[in-house]
């Protein structure tokens, strides 16, 4: 068997770790090739002897960890709660990155820890990062230029509560700042699938007015004027209802040459303000000017219907799950919905990861961090005669 996962609920780490480690090692025997291990916050303190122990256990070539506020497994999902998880898979070559940021002249971002070359065409980042000291939005621009349409699945640990709280492994060592990750080779297809959980609705419109996060104009009007017009005509009373719980958003097209852009297409930010006196609308991000977007509603059924859909048509052999720590109990009446939508969509596939403070995926050819959103990487072995992987249909 390539590929490995294993979830323990014991509340002490050794015994937790061990029922994990037992699993593992007897479904895919040792040295694989890359093993990811998260573990709530009862288990954080020990995350370096657990990350010291799977590598005395496992010897792989590559090892991620952090500490999250819950963590996934193979139909389950441990919210808040003591519980390790252990996933493990022969993937192919592999090189473990050890990322930094640090500001620089005219408040930009300088990074470290990324290579030039690494001997083989990387498929995908694997990263996972701390939400204080590590700017992603600001990181994967300068990833682009060196690795052009590389995809990056990954999350922001959710185990702390201010800077300094973080624990990331990477090997047999702990870090509390910056990120860490592995660049996968070709060996094996990783298939990035990113669910926003997000329905648009009304028009396509344009951006006219714009001052960094705030939104002056849409279509030629106050950003609220158009906002209360498209809500009225769009949404019924039990959405409109919704949205003081859930929020309002607004989807980017990301891609100008997408003619018809569908939510596949669309980069969804929550509206965070409004400044009554000018009618303009304070979104997450910077917006471009001339930026074609899309009000947006987000509801659990939204959010279980597309995520059905964005995994409908894929076949893996393992994954991995970074959902939002929004979701999970906190958005759906029942427990493990993400974990069990994997598994029904792709069957009992081992599985692993992480509830995590911000998602990483790409949606229409670049990388972004996201909210509230389940990004998931599929990994497929590249067997003879295999069918290529479907990949995204935006918005289809």
């Amino acid at each position: 068997m390539d590929f490995a996962s294993a979830l323990s609920r014991h509340p002490v780490t050794s015994q937790a770790l061990g029922e994990a480690l037992g699993e593992v090692l007897e479904q895919v025997g040792e040295r694989p090739d890359l093993v990811v291990v998260t573990v709530t916050r009862p288990h954080a303190g020990a995350l370096e002897d657990v990350a010291t122990a799977v590598d005395a256990v496992l010897h792989p070539l590559g090892l991620l960890g952090c500490a999250a506020e819950s963590v996934v497994g193979r139909g389950s999902e441990v919210e808040e709660l003591p519980a390790v998880s252990v996933w493990a898979g022969r993937v192919g070559p592999l090189v473990p990155v050890e990322l930094s940021a640090s500001r620089v002249a005219d408040d930009g971002w300088g990074f470290d820890g990324l290579p030039d070359s690494v001997g083989f065409t990387p498929s995908a980042l694997l990263v996972l990062a701390d939400p204080f000291t590590f700017p992603m939005d600001e990181f994967t621009p300068h990833l682009a230029d060196r690795y052009p349409g590389l995809p990056v699945v990954g999350g922001y640990a959710s185990g702390a509560s201010g800077p300094g709280g973080t624990r990331l492994a990477v090997g047999g060592a702990v870090r509390t700042a910056g990120a860490v990750g592995v660049l996968l080779g070709p060996a094996t297809e990783v298939v990035p699938v990113v669910s926003q959980g997000c329905r648009p609705f009304g028009r396509l419109l344009t951006v006219t007015g714009v001052d960094r996060t705030l939104v002056r104009e849409i279509a030629g009007r106050p950003a609220m004027e158009c906002m209360v017009d498209e809500i009225a005509k769009h949404l019924g009373r039990a959405d409109i209802a919704g949205i003081e719980g859930n929020g309002l958003l607004l989807g980017r097209c990301v891609d100008t040459r997408v003619l018809d852009p569908g939510p596949g297409d669309l980069l969804f930010r929550p509206l965070v303000g409004v400044e009554r006196s000018s009618g303009s609308l304070a979104v997450e991000g910077l917006l471009p000017l001339g930026s074609v977007v899309q009000f947006a509603v987000r509801d659990a059924r939204t959010a279980g219907d597309d995520l059905t859909m964005r995994l409908s048509g894929h076949d893996a052999d393992a994954a991995l799950l970074f959902t939002c720590n929004g979701r999970g109990t906190r958005l759906f009446d029942v427990a493990d919905h993400d974990a069990a939508a994997v598994g029904r969509a792709l069957g009992p596939v081992p599985l692993g990861g992480m509830f995590a403070a911000g998602e990483f995926g790409p949606v229409g050819g670049a990388n972004f961090v996201h909210n509230a959103a389940a990004s998931l990487a599929l990994f497929r072995s590249r067997e003879p005669g295999r069918a290529a992987s479907p990949g995204l249909v935006p918005g289809r």
